[in-house]
């Protein structure tokens, strides 16, 4: 039996965990924190529940493409609660709100009733999200052919070049794209594709996790450990150790030698190029990896609600006030924050009170960098004053679009750019990793093979972040591994 070592156990790790160890690998995974799960892992505070990244997920419906993979990683005990068909996502710009609903006619008709004019011109962006989606692994769960014209053309075109040439209205322009934080787009940069597969995604369905996120985390972890493989906390890795050829196993910060026929690392490529001190990666492949952009960081205000005081808002929040979504990760001080989402925690399905909820605005690593290399707990008084300065404009920015709002939290705890360093090893405290931009090209892309044969990579940086992007990333790490055919098969229940 070969022995894998996946260092790290987030989403990509977790995945790549439980597919290899039920096709006959023996699975160990590292992970540096006390608890599991990377963006899927949850806090408490005061009684009240929080999720630190994976908010919700989309396509779980019954026979719908998340549904099917949560039924092939088992995770058919984790509930789900759906989010307003209707309105899924609620977009606050240029003084009016919109909705998306759920479904590619309703959308349709939803945005017509917005924008009368531009009915004909939303029926064309929905084909061309369709043909897109359709030519990925993401929408058909299968090896076979796809549209590779389709893929190809809008991973080279932008976001807003695509929407230039289909829209003639302004203000609809803002509104398709007010969901962007859900992948920090950025104008001019992100390619049109990043877009179609978010919106396919969660145009499909839309849910939140009942209890948290974490609920994900366990489960996979619950099924890897009944299959034989191990998961082991507060094992930082420091080095992989090599020969003239290949990896022979890791060494963790506490002097542990773990053996390993195969090493897949779905921790940020910066991270792991730190763990390699090798000829077999060249120093070419080291420039290229550590100048590659990141997606912008994040502050994140976490609200505990006075009991019975919140009415719950099933549907998530973006609110801007700079007229429009793009740019707001380029800022003054005095123009922070541009822009916000808001959403509430789902403790079980058709609550009607919420008892905690997140706002979240970017926030550049500049920021916070004279902090930098503190550790959590211990960064002074001067950072705790600047997150009660932020928290405080970041509320104020929500209690103009919820008038009474601030009337109704009863505590609330802070996140910085600088959090994520220390819980996701991310650089620069980025929330997505890489960033995905149409003017790099090949040389902008992390690889999922190194030049070290048995190195592999999974995780957000590969592919995409996300629940559907880190998994289709899984597929295809794992693939290197176990063929492509026979997993496939697997996961439509056919082997």
């Amino acid at each position: 039996m070969c022995d894998v070592i996946i260092i790290g156990s987030g989403l990509g790790g977790l995945t790549c965990g439980y597919i290899l160890q039920k096709n006959g690998y023996h699975v160990t995974i590292l992970e540096q924190g006390a608890q599991i799960g990377g963006c899927l892992q949850c806090f408490s505070r005061g009684g009240a529940k929080f999720e630190t990244g994976m908010h919700f997920i989309g396509s779980a419906l019954p026979g719908q493409t998340m549904d099917r993979l949560m039924h092939f990683f088992e995770m058919d005990q984790v509930k789900l609660s759906q989010l307003d068909t209707d309105g899924y996502n609620t977009i606050s710009v240029d003084g009016g709100i919109f909705r998306y609903a759920n479904g590619r006619e309703a959308f349709i008709e939803q945005m017509a009733s917005y924008f009368p004019s531009q009915k004909d011109a939303l029926v064309r962006y929905m084909d061309i999200i369709g043909r897109i989606a359709a030519a990925s692994t993401l929408s058909s769960l299968t090896s076979e052919e796809r549209d590779m014209a389709a893929n190809n053309e809008y991973q080279l075109r932008s976001i807003n070049e695509v929407l230039d040439g289909l829209f003639s209205d302004e203000l609809l322009k803002k509104v398709i794209v007010g969901d962007l934080p859900l992948y920090s787009a950025e104008l001019d940069k992100t390619p049109f594709s990043q877009h179609a597969y978010i919106m396919d995604f969660y145009n499909a369905s839309a849910f939140r996790v009942e209890g948290g996120s974490d609920a994900i985390a366990r489960s996979l972890a619950e099924s890897i450990r009944n299959m034989g493989g191990e998961i082991l906390t507060r094992k930082k890795v420091s080095r992989i150790i090599c020969n003239d050829i290949r990896a022979t196993g890791v060494e963790t910060a506490d002097e542990t030698f773990y053996k390993a026929d195969y090493i897949i690392s779905t921790v940020h490529p910066n991270r792991l190029l730190e763990m390699l001190d090798t000829k077999l990666i060249r120093p070419a492949f080291r420039t290229r990896i550590n100048n590659i952009p990141q997606t912008a960081g994040g502050f994140a205000v976490y609200l505990k609600f006075k009991e019975g005081m919140m009415p719950y808002m099933n549907t998530n929040y973006f609110g801007y006030d700079y007229g429009t979504p793009w740019n707001c990760e380029c800022y003054t001080e005095e123009q922070w924050p541009k822009g916000f989402l808001y959403m509430h925690m789902c403790s079980k399905d058709r609550q009607q009170w919420a008892r905690s909820g997140v706002i979240l605005s970017y926030m550049n690593i500049s920021e916070v960098s004279q902090w930098a290399g503190t550790s959590v707990m211990h960064r002074g008084e001067s950072y705790e004053q600047f997150k009660r300065e932020h928290a405080e404009r970041l509320l104020d920015s929500v209690e103009k679009h919820f008038p009474g709002f601030k009337s109704k939290i009863e505590s609330y705890t802070t996140s910085t750019p600088l959090t994520y360093v220390d819980y996701t090893g991310t650089e620069g405290g980025s929330m997505y990793g890489v960033a995905k931009d149409i003017n790099a090209g090949p040389a902008g892309r992390v690889p999922y093979r190194t030049k070290i044969p048995n190195l592999l990579l999974a995780g957000q940086n590969v592919n995409s972040h996300g629940m559907l992007g880190v998994i289709v990333g899984t597929l295809v790490t794992c693939s290197e591994l176990v063929r492509t055919e026979n997993l496939y098969l697997q996961i439509n229940g056919k082997n």
